[in-house]
């Protein structure tokens, strides 16, 4: 077994929807980035790629590349967890919490859940989301980005 652990960070100011772990959360502005700007499919995607050492998203899918402009961040994480599997690798679980002000991410929790279950192959029972905020502290708590932890274990298949 190994365990892995991801971040990530995108500001506020997209006029693209907000998508959190594939899901569309209603929201005034989406998050800026070169793909959709998923935090947390990206934070889980680096703990994946953290637990077999395989270096981080930005060295597998780099955002100078034209091609990935506006990709679904949710498909980089699937074929991530396809790589792992060529190579005799699986996921066991994943943890992840999301920190942002607004909006209220509670009522898409058990969405966001089933989605990264879904992209890893994993039963719900070993999906964690947890959504918090930063206490209006800092960039995160004036609502100024989203950030994104995640933490997993992969096993040999």
């Amino acid at each position: 077994m190994r365990i892995g652990q991801g971040f990530d960070v995108h500001p506020v100011g997209s006029a693209g929807p907000l998508v959190l772990a594939g899901v569309r959360v209603p929201s005034d502005s989406g998050l800026a980035g070169h793909s959709d700007a998923d935090v947390v499919a990206h934070a889980v995607t680096d703990s994946l790629l953290g637990a077999v050492a395989r270096g981080d998203i930005g060295q597998r899918f780099g955002v100078d590349d034209p091609a990935l402009a506006g990709a679904d961040s949710m498909s980089l994480l699937a074929t991530v967890v396809e790589e792992l599997a060529a190579d005799g690798w699986r996921p066991n679980n994943v943890d992840v919490t999301v920190v942002a002000e607004r909006p209220r991410l509670a009522p898409h929790r058990d969405a966001m859940r089933a989605n990264l279950a879904d992209a890893l192959g994993l039963d719900l029972g070993a999906v964690s989301v947890k959504a918090s905020t930063a206490d209006r502290l800092g960039s995160i708590g004036r609502g100024e980005g989203i950030a994104c932890w995640a933490v997993c274990t992969v096993v040999e298949r």
